[in-house]
């Protein structure tokens, strides 16, 4: 996207990256860029339509540790542009803004004042998901299109999707997010995922963190895309330690979001993984992270098939 990175560790947007205690802390331990807390598209068309100060209520989407604390309430718009000139005057990490959107309703013009803010980047966090059964595929992708290009008509910096695999024909769908000026691609957004509570039948959040087993939905498709899109590509979901950030590298991706990490091991867990990826570096006789990024993507793996491999009886039979 154009940004400088001391490390390819960026800090993925959560409750942690509302604070700027913690963002300046985050730094300080060798973080390469910091993705603030998402601003919702509700947060902002209230502030728009409403101009009142007062906190609009809490919403439904995930934000990692928010469901289990369940304290997390919009904030004030304000709020969020303050926290980006604070951050901007306190550290020289790129700071990158993130709104959670799904649409491209008159929210958009306030992207400029985003940008205007001192943010480095937006990362738009879209997320439609597919279960209306009157709207067809055609219907949903095209709202990302138009998401993107209504922002990049406010802002001159740089714009990355934030995107889950929910789509019928997802390697095109990125390719064309590419040709239509996403500056990079984040695969993939976290979601809230529902379960059933079977004392109190109620609806209850599931799966608040990731796990490091979750890393193999985004490997196969950072590996599998890097090569042939138009932007670059940012891993998330599923990244816990040193030897998961590396896996992603050599796939493909030019930096790695984690989150969970730090909520589940703390903030030293930074440290420890930039040491073990300039560990592994040193071992492996590589001065830059450039000598190795997409080492082992699709199209540069001995074996490629095996992104694309999904039976299990070829893998355990033995059948190449």
């Amino acid at each position: 996207m154009g940004l400088k990175l001391n490390s390819p560790l960026i800090i993925g947007s959560s409750g942690l990256t509302n604070s700027l205690q913690n963002i300046i802390e985050f730094e300080q331990r060798g973080a390469g860029a910091v993705v603030l807390k998402s601003l919702f598209e509700e947060q902002i068309k209230f502030e728009i339509s409403h101009t009142v100060a007062s906190d609009p209520g809490a919403n439904l989407y995930p934000e990692a540790y928010d469901y289990i604390s369940n304290h997390s309430r919009d904030r004030r718009v304000d709020e969020y542009l303050k926290l980006i000139r604070d951050a901007k005057a306190a550290v020289k990490i790129p700071v990158i803004a993130s709104i959670n959107c799904v649409t491209a309703d008159e929210w958009t013009s306030f992207a400029r004042k985003i940008e205007e803010a001192g943010a480095d980047a937006i990362e738009l966090n879209i997320f439609i998901l597919p279960s209306d059964p009157t709207a067809g595929a055609e219907q949903n992708e095209k709202a990302y299109f138009t998401i993107l290009e209504e922002v990049k008509k406010q802002v001159s910096i740089p714009v990355a999707l934030k995107i889950s695999y929910y789509f019928s024909g997802l390697a095109k769908m990125a390719l064309k997010l590419s040709w239509a000026g996403a500056k990079g691609i984040v695969l993939f957004n976290r979601f809230y995922s529902p379960d059933i509570n079977i004392d109190t039948m109620k609806v209850v959040a599931s799966n608040v963190f990731s796990t490091p087993e979750e890393i193999t939905t985004s490997l196969r498709w950072v590996a599998m895309l890097s090569d042939r899109l138009y932007c670059d590509i940012c891993a998330s979901t599923g990244v816990h330690d040193s030897e998961g950030l590396i896996k992603q590298l050599l796939a493909g991706a030019k930096a790695v979001q984690i989150a969970s990490t730090l909520y589940k091991n703390g903030f030293d867990k930074i440290n420890e993984m930039n040491s073990g990826l300039t560990a592994w570096m040193e071992k492996q006789g590589f001065a830059t992270t450039d000598e190795f990024i997409g080492k082992m993507s699709f199209k540069k793996a001995d074996n490629p098939a095996a992104y694309e491999r999904v039976q299990f009886m070829k893998h355990f039979s033995g059948i190449e």
